[in-house]
């Protein structure tokens, strides 16, 4: 057969052939010119490099999947271990296909976050419940086992009340009460409700929330065998039920250490933008403490009744450098609190404690802030009892002494 030079690979005997006039030769025919032959060559070389590169390609991919693998493997032995170490739970375990059961394969969505959606559900008994998904790529496993552990743990009329749990390969998720309301954050900001198409919360039920979130925040801090710092207290983490008695949630960012323990190594500075106590970020402010939940606990409240968020996303300034500036200047104002929508004197008055408080709350050093035992005491008391704090202003204090360079919890109940 004449092929006219055609070249390729025989399947037989797995070597390069090149179908010549007379017979097959390896690699080149006889007679063809350089040039033919150096085409030839080449073509050779690059087929051998592609599929060098190809094998080389699949061998690098099939490592990382097998390390991905690994890894998550790993990060799953470890949850569990951790849930059978703490011993038995007052919480359930169920598994994955329970969860698509209760919640009718995933049916009714509530809302999403960034470590999961929120879907409503319903129990065997016909109570209702909210059910939160976790995203299976989302961080080592850490959020899930501080829910679990610190949530089981609690049992307060303004903690959100934790039902069960799922843990069953890569799928994690947490079974709570159902709140009715939703979120403190929809019924705060006016630029979330701009046809007020969401009820309106008038002072005094503003009030009685940042009471009972104060009294929530106190019982982690002293109320439990174990403390628990949530260092993400915020609008969106608090739940309301029909009635909107507030509750705090999410705890996935919370750290536990025992009542008579002083320090807690952390190396990462955790919460959101907005209400962080300047400590947390920078360990020249002071200590990691209980008091980076009331400096949290403060900025929220002068949220509340602000009516509008500490952090403007359009702008590059910090909510530490201009949202308590407005306070302030709402508050020397003292007569015109009609830019807060406190149109009564009781409702004047409301609004006045709460600013106080808040200010008290966000002070940028942990110990000129209140513990929450004494922020209760303030919202409790008369408003004329209250003086004015240091206008907030962030700047680094002085070093007095080396530190290490991780963050340190530490209990502050003063």
């Amino acid at each position: 057969m004449n092929s006219h030079g055609i070249c390729g690979s025989n399947l037989t005997t797995d070597s390069f052939l090149c179908l010549c006039g007379d017979q097959p030769y390896n690699f080149t025919c006889p007679g063809l010119r350089s040039g033919t032959k150096l085409i030839i060559h080449i073509g050779v070389f690059c087929a051998g490099t592609t599929m060098m590169y190809y094998v080389l390609f699949l061998c690098v991919c099939g490592k990382q999947s097998i390390l991905t693998g690994n890894e998550e493997t790993n990060i799953n032995e470890d949850v569990e271990a951790f849930i059978q170490n703490i011993g038995p739970l007052a919480v359930k375990r169920y598994k994955f296909s329970d969860v698509r059961k209760m919640t009718n394969s995933f049916k009714d969505k509530l809302g999403q976050g960034s470590s999961g959606d929120v879907y409503e559900g319903k129990l065997m008994n016909g109570c209702r419940v909210a059910v939160k998904v976790l995203k299976e790529s989302k961080g080592n496993g850490e959020d899930f086992v501080n829910e679990v552990a610190s949530i089981s743990r609690t049992s307060h009329v303004n903690v959100v009340t934790l039902f069960g749990y799922c843990f069953d390969g890569q799928k994690k998720a947490l079974i709570y009460e159902f709140m009715h309301n939703g979120s403190l954050e929809k019924f705060i900001y006016k630029d979330t409700n701009p046809l007020e198409t969401i009820p309106h919360l008038d002072f005094e039920r503003l009030f009685q929330i940042a009471t009972g979130i104060a009294r929530g925040v106190e019982y982690l801090h002293r109320g439990c065998n174990t403390r628990i710092l949530h260092f993400d207290i915020k609008p969106h983490n608090i739940l309301l039920d029909e009635n909107f008695f507030p509750k705090i949630s999410d705890f996935g960012l919370s750290k536990l250490c025992t009542m008579k323990e002083s320090i807690i190594s952390t190396l990462d500075a955790r919460g959101t933008i907005g209400y962080v106590a300047p400590e947390v970020f920078c360990r020249n402010f002071g200590r990691v403490s209980a008091k980076s939940d009331v400096y949290s606990y403060g900025m929220m409240i002068l949220e509340m009744v602000g009516g509008r968020k500490n952090v403007d996303t359009q702008v590059s300034h910090t909510s530490e450098i201009y949202f308590p500036d407005w306070v302030y200047e709402n508050l020397e104002q003292d007569s015109n609190f009609g830019l807060l929508n406190a149109v009564t004197e009781e409702e004047k008055e409301i609004a006045r404690k709460m600013i106080l408080v808040g200010l008290w709350c966000i002070q940028t050093r942990p110990s000129d802030r209140p513990s929450m035992n004494k922020v209760i005491e303030m919202l409790e008391g008369s408003v004329e009892a209250l003086q004015i704090p240091p206008k907030h202003v962030i700047s680094s204090p002085a070093r007095t002494s080396p530190e290490s360079s991780t963050l340190s919890v530490v209990s502050v109940l003063d």
